[in-house]
C-alpha cells in the first residue's frame, strides 16, 4: 500500500575527504616568533633604555641588515633612500644625467635631485610614457634610462624608427610590438606617432648649479616662467630656448607645469638638451640671479620698455614670462627690474606665453649677434 512499501529511498550523503596537507612545506609557518622582548631591550619603542633610539620597527630591522652585511663584506638587501633611484633628467656642467647609481659608482652624489629645500613627493614619482618619433629618439641619443619600447604593428618605417629601434636594441632596452588600438589606450588618444619609450620621472637641475653654469657663459641668459600652468606652452618654451641659445630655464615647483610625458613632446627632445629647475620661491631665485649680476626681465603687455629697446639683452639676462591668464605676479612683477612689451596691432591683446617667449628670445638673439 502506498505509504507502507518497503524500499523506501534513504538519502545518502558522501563521505567527506580526507584533508590535504601541506607536507611539511608550511612547518616554518607553524613555529612562534618566541618571547615578546621589553620595551628597554626594543629600539623603537619609546621606552628604550639604549642610547640609539630608532623611530621604528622597520628602520630598526633595516639597520640590523646593514650592519650585517658590513661585517660579512657584502651588499645589504635593503639600500638606503634614494640610492636605487632611476630619475633622469640635466647632470652638472651640461651632461645628460644617467642613473642614480651609476652616479653614485662614479663618486658622484646618490638620491634624487632636488632644488633647495624642495621636499621630494612620491606621489608624483611615477613613469612616463614619451610618445612621438622625435621625442623619442631625442631620449635615446640624451641616455635618458629607457625602460622598454613599444612598437605599433603595421606602421610606416622611417629612419627615425629604425635608429630608435637599433638603439634600444644596443642597450638592452626590451622592445615590445603591440597594436595601434592598444598604444592607444596606453597613451590616452594622444599622437603617438606609432612609438613610445617607458622612462623614469625627469630629474630637476639643482637651480645653485644652473646660475652657476649659465654664469660661465659669454652672456647668460636664462627664462623664468611665473606660473605657466599648461604643459604644451612649457614644452614650447624649452624648445625656443633651446633654438635661440638660452642656458637655461627654471619655474616654482607648486601650481605650475613640470616636465611631463606632454611638455617633454611638445619641445620636440629639447629637454634633453636644456637645464631645468624648480624653485621652491620664485621671487627669491629672481632675488639670487640679481645678486649674481643678472637683469631681470618682466613680459608684459602694458611695460614701459618696448622690446626693440631694450638694451639689457647683450648683457646677463633673465627673461620672466608670466602665466597664460593673469601674466605676470604682483611680487614677480614688482622685483623685475624692467617691464617690457611686444609691439603689437591694436587689435590685439596679447601673446600666448610660449609664443611671447619665442619673440622676446629671437630678439634678443638677434641683438647679440649684431653686437
Amino acid at each position: 500500500m502506498p505509504g507502507n512499501s518497503q524500499n523506501r529511498s534513504k538519502r545518502v550523503t558522501a563521505k567527506k575527504g580526507a584533508t590535504v596537507g601541506s607536507g611539511g612545506k608550511n612547518r616554518s609557518s607553524l613555529k612562534g616568533k618566541g618571547k615578546t622582548l621589553p620595551a628597554d631591550e626594543r629600539p623603537w619603542h619609546k621606552g628604550y633604555s639604549g642610547t640609539e633610539k630608532l623611530p621604528s620597527k622597520t628602520a630598526w630591522k633595516q639597520d640590523k641588515e646593514r650592519k650585517a652585511a658590513a661585517a660579512e663584506g657584502r651588499i645589504p638587501k635593503i639600500g638606503k633612500p634614494g640610492t636605487k633611484d632611476t630619475t633622469w633628467g640635466r647632470g652638472g656642467h651640461g651632461k645628460p644625467q644617467q642613473t642614480r647609481t651609476a652616479a653614485a659608482a662614479r663618486g658622484g652624489r646618490s638620491g634624487p635631485r632636488v632644488a633647495p629645500g624642495r621636499r621630494s613627493n612620491p606621489g608624483r614619482e611615477a613613469s612616463e610614457l614619451l610618445v612621438g618619433r622625435n621625442p623619442v629618439v631625442e631620449a635615446l641619443r640624451a641616455l635618458v634610462p629607457v625602460t622598454a619600447m613599444y612598437v605599433a604593428q603595421g606602421i610606416d618605417i622611417d629612419e627615425r624608427v629604425n635608429e630608435a629601434v637599433r638603439t634600444a636594441g644596443d642597450r638592452g632596452v626590451p622592445i615590445l610590438e603591440i597594436s595601434r588600438a592598444e598604444l592607444d589606450r596606453m597613451t590616452g588618444g594622444v599622437l603617438h606617432q606609432g612609438i613610445g619609450v617607458q622612462v623614469p620621472p625627469f630629474a630637476y637641475e639643482n637651480f645653485d648649479d644652473l646660475v652657476a653654469a649659465a654664469s660661465e657663459q659669454a652672456a647668460p641668459l636664462l627664462v623664468a616662467l611665473d606660473g605657466v600652468t599648461d604643459p604644451r606652452n612649457l614644452g614650447a618654451v624649452i624648445r625656443s630656448v633651446a633654438a635661440f641659445g638660452a642656458h637655461g630655464v627654471f619655474m616654482p615647483e607648486r601650481r605650475a607645469a613640470g616636465i611631463t610625458a606632454t611638455a617633454w613632446r611638445t619641445s620636440a627632445g629639447a629637454a634633453a638638451r636644456v637645464p631645468v629647475s624648480q624653485v621652491v620661491n620664485l621671487t627669491r631665485a629672481l632675488k639670487a640671479c640679481q645678486a649674481a649680476g643678472f637683469v631681470v626681465v618682466g613680459l608684459d603687455a602694458d611695460g614701459d620698455t618696448d622690446l626693440y629697446d631694450l638694451e639689457a639683452a647683450v648683457g646677463p639676462l633673465v627673461v620672466v614670462v608670466g602665466s597664460e591668464g593673469r601674466g605676470l605676479s604682483r611680487l614677480v612683477g614688482e622685483t623685475c627690474d624692467l617691464r617690457v612689451g611686444i609691439p603689437m596691432a591694436s587689435s590685439v591683446e596679447s601673446l600666448n606665453a610660449s609664443v611671447a617667449a619665442a619673440v622676446t628670445l629671437a630678439e634678443v638673439a638677434r641683438r647679440r649677434s649684431a653686437g
